[in-house]
This record gives structure tokens, C-alpha cells and sequence, in this order.
């Protein structure tokens, strides 16, 4: 036995909606958009119970997708871009079960029907195309209600996964956070001071102005009380950022010149900077558009920076180069004179971000950046090398840790919706 099934032309209005969504006054009635949140406007279309839905891809041009369908109750206005599927009788369709029957099957029943190569739309032709199985009355609402249920048990579940996920967030960034005060790996008396190792950078710095490869610098100020956020274990020392590496930052070689470009040197930007930095990017520069430019030559194993945009929010604010690049001027760039230092450092520089690093950011209307003279004069804590090298390991070794259970929760939510999905449809079967 199966439910007859009716074609929404048949058993619903459709209608488009009449008001440019961005010419809408605001006002006192919900206006229904493609985003989750609603709009307002100062006059209303409908005074119904509707199912609404997108008239376009919600992914651009050339994509067939549609992120979301709503339900709408009362009097409210509606984009000029979506439909409202209204049931013309109350007592054969119930308009919130057909919105949670249209949303469970939203790819296969509405996604499918759209049409166009790039400009992807979904014709309401299409929608009045569409069957659907139509229960008694009774069965339509017991499973409006068994949905409520379902979603509210699954919505607790929701939850507790993403405190998880919360919780497994504060982990690593106390894990950080210990690791840069010396917490994290107990010190070994045996180990060379922290003190020697600066010695040496310093000496090899000189080297380098001696050698006319860098430019010598003023002095830099000795580093007060109060700039240090907490205590270090006595055979570490702070120093400033600018002591233990070269500060640069990064340029763009002109669009107009195409010898600048076309090149084989990764000119890495904030977007190449994801997980991993992604070296493959379409725009490289050639030696000349470096030469030609305030663009440099980063070599392998430098700091890259985001210094723009999101240095408080990207998921890989500082990475390593794995090979020679150039970088773009919303990067700030640490060569560190010691180069085995590198992965501390960028550990390091995770670890201070909300304890330090914040206070160096500029603060603009639209775009936050680091300032870059007071970046370069971060106090750092630095430990014995090889201290170093077992802070990284441990890192290391407690991250991995922290990913494989960050992919049990995620792969635990995607069970949990899952399951929800199939009870649901099985909630459809007559009999059920």
C-alpha cells in the first residue's frame, strides 16, 4: 500500500514574490529572503501557512544547489526570488508537512529540476511538476509532530557534539599556551641556556650585516616587566621577535607587465594560506617581476603571516614555506637566523596569539592588520634548542591526538544526521 500522490500545480497555488530584496523598506512584517534569517518590509504579500522556495542556485552561476527551503506562517512579505507554495485546501494538504516532506528530499525533488548553464534557475513550472504522496489529514500532522520530536532529540545531540568540538578547541589552545610557558615537557639541567643560543643568533646576525645581507638597525628597547605576559622556566629568555629572525613583508609586481608574470616563484596571498599553504596557485611571478617590485624572495622555512583580515581568525594564520616564494603585501614575513627554530616558532606564535599577539593588531573599519614596527618588537619566550625540538614533538604527538577525535565527533554528527534523515523518510511509509 502507498499514499496517492498529488501534483503541487494541483493541490497548491505558487506564486512569485513581488519585492526586490534590496529595495525593501523595513517595517513590521517578516520578509522571507534565500538566507536563514528573515528581513522585514513595511507591507506584506501573503496572510497564509507557505512553503517557500528559491527560484535560484544558492552556489552561483553554472551550480545546481539550493542550501535551504522555509516555512512561513501569517503575514509576511517575500523576495522577488523565491515562490510560496500555499495549499489550497487545509483539509487535504497541510502546508508544514509539505515542507518538511519538500525538505527531506530537496535534492532529489527540487534541486534536480533546475535548469541553465549558468544562470541556474528552478522554473515554477518545474514545481508544479512535482508529486507528492498525500496522507490523511491526521497522518500528515502526527508526523509534523514526530518530526518536532525527532528534531528536537537530534537539535540536543547537535549540541552536545559542538561543545565537544568547543572543548577540543580550548584543548589545543591550552596545549599551546603550556607549551610556550614551559609547561608542557619538563627541562633538562643538562640542556644549553636559552641565553648561549640567543649569543650565538646575535653573532650571526652581525655576520650578515658584516656581510651586507641585511642592514643594521638601531638598537632595540630592553624589554620591561610589564610587557611580559607570564613566567618562564629560568634557562629560557625573552627577547624581542626582530632578535631572532629578519622582519619583511611582501609586494605585488604590476598586473600591466607580463614579464612579471607566468613565472615559476609561488607568489603566495592570505587565500593560499588554508590547512596547508597551497603552493599551486594560478598567479606566479617571474625573478623580474621581483626584481622590478617590493615583492622578495622568501626562502624556504621562513614564517608566512596573514597581516591582514584574519590574523585572529584563519585556521592557519602562520605556516611554514616548504619552497622559495614571493608573498603579497597582506603577509608579513619571519626569517628566523636559526632556521631549526622554525616550527617552535610558529607553535610559539600560535600559542601567544590571544595572549600577546592581539595587542600588535590595527584595529580598521574594514580591514585588521598587524602593525609591523611593533610586530617586529613582540617579546618571545625562547627555550634551549633542544628543548625546543621536544616541544615540538610533543605538540606534535597531542595534535594528532586532537585531530583523530575531532574526526570521530564530526563523523558522529554526520551519523546522527544521517539517522535523523532516514527516520524521518521511514516516518513517510504508510503504516508507519
Amino acid at each position: 500500500m502507498s499514499w496517492p500522490k498529488s501534483r503541487l500545480g494541483t493541490v497548491c497555488k505558487i506564486e512569485k514574490g513581488i519585492t526586490g530584496i534590496n529595495k525593501a523598506i523595513p517595517g513590521v512584517y517578516p520578509m522571507v529572503v534565500t538566507g536563514e534569517a528573515r528581513k522585514s518590509h513595511h507591507e506584506y504579500q501573503f496572510d497564509d501557512d507557505a512553503v517557500i522556495i528559491p527560484l535560484v542556485s544558492s552556489t552561483g552561476h553554472g551550480h545546481k544547489s539550493l542550501k535551504r527551503i522555509h516555512f512561513q506562517q501569517g503575514k509576511f512579505a517575500l523576495g522577488s526570488i523565491l515562490c510560496a507554495v500555499i495549499p489550497k485546501d487545509k483539509t487535504l494538504l497541510n502546508a508544514e508537512y509539505l515542507y518538511r516532506y519538500l525538505d527531506l528530499n530537496k535534492d532529489n525533488e527540487l534541486v534536480s529540476r533546475m535548469k541553465g548553464m549558468a544562470n541556474v534557475t528552478l522554473p515554477i513550472k518545474e514545481i508544479a511538476l512535482i508529486e507528492i504522496p498525500v496522507p490523511p489529514i491526521e497522518e500528515q500532522i502526527e508526523f509534523t509532530k514526530k518530526y518536532h520530536h525527532l528534531e528536537n532529540s537530534s537539535e540536543l545531540l547537535s549540541d552536545q557534539f559542538t561543545q565537544q568540538l568547543g572543548l577540543l578547541k580550548k584543548l589545543r589552545q591550552q596545549i599551546l599556551q603550556d607549551a610556550v610557558q614551559g609547561k608542557l615537557v619538563p627541562q633538562d639541567a643538562n640542556d644549553e641556556p636559552a641565553s648561549t643560543l640567543l649569543e650565538r643568533i646575535k653573532a650571526k646576525k652581525e655576520q650578515l650585516i658584516h656581510d651586507k645581507k641585511i642592514k643594521k638597525e638601531k638598537p632595540l628597547p630592553a624589554i620591561k616587566s610589564e610587557e611580559i605576559p607570564f613566567r618562564i622556566p629560568e634557562n629560557w629568555v625573552w627577547c624581542r621577535l626582530k632578535e631572532i629572525g629578519k622582519i619583511t613583508g611582501g609586494g605585488t609586481p604590476s598586473m600591466l607587465n607580463s614579464a612579471y608574470w607566468n613565472g615559476e616563484i609561488p607568489w603566495i596571498s592570505p587565500k593560499d594560506m588554508r590547512s596547508e599553504i597551497v603552493y599551486d596557485s594560478e598567479l606566479k611571478v617571474t625573478v623580474k617581476g621581483i626584481e622590478e617590485s617590493t615583492a622578495n624572495m622568501i626562502p624556504e622555512g621562513s614564517l608566512l603571516i596573514v597581516g591582514r583580515s584574519g590574523i585572529l581568525k584563519r585556521k592557519l594564520p602562520v605556516a611554514i614555506n616548504k619552497v622559495e616564494c614571493a608573498v603579497n603585501q597582506d603577509m608579513k614575513v619571519v626569517i628566523p637566523f636559526n632556521i631549526s627554530m622554525n616550527r617552535y616558532l610558529q607553535l610559539m606564535l600560535f600559542g601567544i596569539e590571544k595572549m600577546v599577539l592581539r595587542d600588535y593588531v590595527k584595529f580598521g573599519m574594514t580591514v585588521h592588520s598587524l602593525k609591523y614596527e611593533e610586530f617586529a618588537l613582540i617579546p618571545i619566550p625562547i627555550p634551549p634548542l633542544l628543548e625546543q625540538h621536544r616541544i615540538v614533538t610533543k605538540v606534535d604527538q597531542l595534535m594528532n591526538l586532537c585531530d583523530k577525535l575531532e574526526q570521530t565527533i564530526r563523523q558522529n554528527q554526520n551519523y546522527a544526521r544521517q539517522l535523523l534523515q532516514v527516520t524521518l523518510k521511514e516516518a513517510l511509509e504508510p503504516g508507519s
